[in-house]
């Protein structure tokens, strides 16, 4: 008996509902070991004992006026190389996504992404075991309700 995994194509929504963040397009990358959110600023800080960081989100490519910012505990501080071979040492959080009808939790890096398309990667550790990836295909699994939205 086989399980059919759901299909994500090359581009798909998706939605961080604990970042309070309107659903966002992200880049599905299987070349990307790590999935990376774009921040254009991240500000540490202690929350008692934990560490924690403030940032920044861009969440539309194209309008930089709409500015939304979030916090989340650190969990961990990882260097990372890019697409480039540049290394860069970046704060790591973990966060509830949604695809589809899918969701589940996984590890995000924070970076600068405004000169990119797109303002989130999804990385094949997020993806390993819960999609197939078909590149010829976009948004497949179409735009998430999130419940309480806010209006953006």
């Amino acid at each position: 008996m086989s399980t059919q995994l759901p299909v994500l194509g090359w581009r798909e929504w998706l939605a961080l509902p604990e970042l309070n963040l309107p659903p966002i397009k992200v880049k599905i990358d299987t070349g990307a070991r790590t999935s990376a959110l774009h921040a254009f600023f991240v500000d540490p800080f202690r929350r008692g004992k934990q560490q924690w960081v403030r940032f920044g989100i861009h969440p539309h490519p194209h309008d930089s006026e709409l500015a939304i910012e979030c916090e989340a505990m650190v969990k961990d501080r990882r260097v990372i190389t890019d697409s480039g071979g540049h290394k860069q040492r970046r704060y790591v959080i973990e966060t509830a996504m949604i695809i589809g009808p899918e969701m589940f939790s996984a590890e995000l890096t924070l970076t600068n992404r405004d000169t990119m398309k797109f303002r989130m990667l999804l990385g094949r550790t997020a993806m390993n075991g819960r999609f197939i990836v078909n590149p010829a295909k976009s948004y497949v699994q179409g735009e998430p309700a999130v419940a309480d939205q806010q209006d953006y």
